[in-house]
């Protein structure tokens, strides 16, 4: 059975509810308590800042900090950014000077470490910062790639993994203690990697998990040296196969879940270029919108972690499909949510008897972005674009019910990532705008 994240101290991690995106390294994305949104009213405060808005943390209950980086895919060079926000004005408290990314255009990732700092990636850069945002120190990663995110081991080192699609070499992962110095010789994975990286510790020991462009990978941390395990690398499609490249897994309930259909037209344009994302001219294939370039449907996956074996179910009837980040499992209520951004819809799956079977479908929410889930009120928190308008949802998870809904004031809605605050409210990121919704 995999640890629940959200009653477990996060090692490696500053002591707070929400110090690394997902919640924790296995991205369980869940989150103690409730909304209990069925009889409050939903408010949004609104901030129109024209970045790309990745991801809040929080450090201590009142220090929340906000990352990303400037979407420059054209004209002037982008770096990266950490503010540090008012709660619940929105107002920025401290910011970093801008923080360079070697020109890499994507969206990175910040984490609170147990020794106090905030670290970030972007691009092939990675920095330690204060909690007043002053950087501590900067580090040009090895390998001149933009890399997908960050976690923090269990013995408080750091690991991040550069981005590469199918043809585009081996991807790398780095790891690098607690004072940004690398530990030893990164390592190269089999295959190139597009999602960002899990990790599960348990009695056998601590684990990466990774896919790549057919397989997903497994990796054993030890404490001077990452290897692949090879005895568990299941397979999940082939080049001849008519679908896309898998974002990162959910590592929940004995099992790696994760969704196909992720390498879309934008994606491929942002990663055609090096400095990835930089171009003379803006290309027309920047939209997620944009039909898929493959026509299967979109799958939800299951891999279990102690066999080689997978099932995985096409809940959408729409051929085509195409999402921007992964599903989520909720073990305690046996359902595990996917959806199709592409085409639209959102799906609970029962996952009750080893079964993969649509309990609920709501065709007209178009979810793309990192949910939160609150399993003791059996609600989940994500996005729907509707109208050219993001839109925060809370759905019951039992029957597919929306609960509550309200619109953003978000012109563009992404894959980043939904954070929950302590009074009853959801912190959300997208590029251009960052906002809060409560519920009161």
């Amino acid at each position: 059975m995999v640890t629940l994240d959200r009653y477990t101290k996060l090692e490696g991690y500053y002591k707070s509810h929400w110090p690394v995106e997902c919640g924790g390294n296995r991205r369980q994305k869940a989150c103690i308590g409730s909304l209990n949104a069925k009889d409050k009213k939903p408010e949004v405060k609104s901030v129109r800042n024209e970045r790309w808005n990745v991801m809040t943390i929080f450090r201590d209950s009142d220090e929340i900090f906000l990352g990303g980086t400037m979407p420059n895919f054209t004209g002037p060079e982008p770096y990266g950014w950490l503010q540090k926000i008012n709660p619940e004005t929105l107002d920025v408290v401290k910011e970093t000077p801008k923080l360079p990314c070697g020109q890499h255009v994507w969206c990175g990732a910040i984490a609170a470490h147990e020794n106090g700092n905030i670290i970030k990636v972007n691009g092939n850069y990675m920095h330690s910062i204060s909690k007043d945002c002053e950087v501590l120190k900067e580090v040009k990663l090895p390998i001149d790639q933009a890399h997908n995110g960050l976690l923090i081991l269990s013995d408080g080192s750091i690991v991040t993994k550069d981005l590469r699609l199918e043809n585009q070499g081996l991807s790398t992962i780095t790891r690098l203690n607690q004072n940004l110095e690398i530990l030893h010789e990164p390592l190269r994975l089999p295959e190139g990697s597009m999602g960002r990286i899990a990790s599960d510790k348990n009695k056998e020991g601590e684990f990466i998990y990774i896919p790549g462009i057919e397989k997903i990978w497994k990796i054993q941390v030890d404490s001077n040296q990452l290897t692949v395990d090879f005895t568990w690398s299941p397979t999940y499609r082939s080049k001849q196969d008519d679908q896309g490249l898998s974002w990162d897994g959910c590592i929940s309930d004995g099992s790696l879940w994760l969704m196909n259909n992720g390498d879309i037209d934008s994606l491929r344009a942002i990663y055609s270029t090096h400095p990835n994302g930089r171009f003379e001219t803006a290309p027309k294939e920047l939209s997620w919108r944009r039909p898929a370039p493959w026509s299967c449907k979109q799958r939800l996956y299951k891999f279990d972690l102690l066999t080689n074996t997978s099932k995985y179910i096409e809940p959408f009837a729409d051929s085509g499909g195409g999402i921007i980040a992964p599903p989520v499992n909720i073990p305690e209520l046996n359902i595990c949510v996917c959806w199709d951004s592409i085409n639209g819809g959102i799906a609970g799956i029962n996952t009750a008897n080893n079964k993969l079977e649509t309990a609920w479908l709501i065709p007209e929410i178009r979810a793309t972005m990192q949910p939160v889930v609150f399993p003791e009120s059996k609600e989940l928190v994500i996005n729907s674009f509707e109208n050219h308008d993001d839109h925060l949802v809370v759905i019951d998870l039992t029957d597919g019910t929306i609960i509550s809904k309200i619109a953003l004031h978000s012109p563009l809605a992404n894959g980043m990532f939904l954070t929950p605050g302590l009074n009853n409210d959801i912190f959300y990121c997208s590029t251009r705008t960052f906002a809060r919704v409560s519920w009161k």
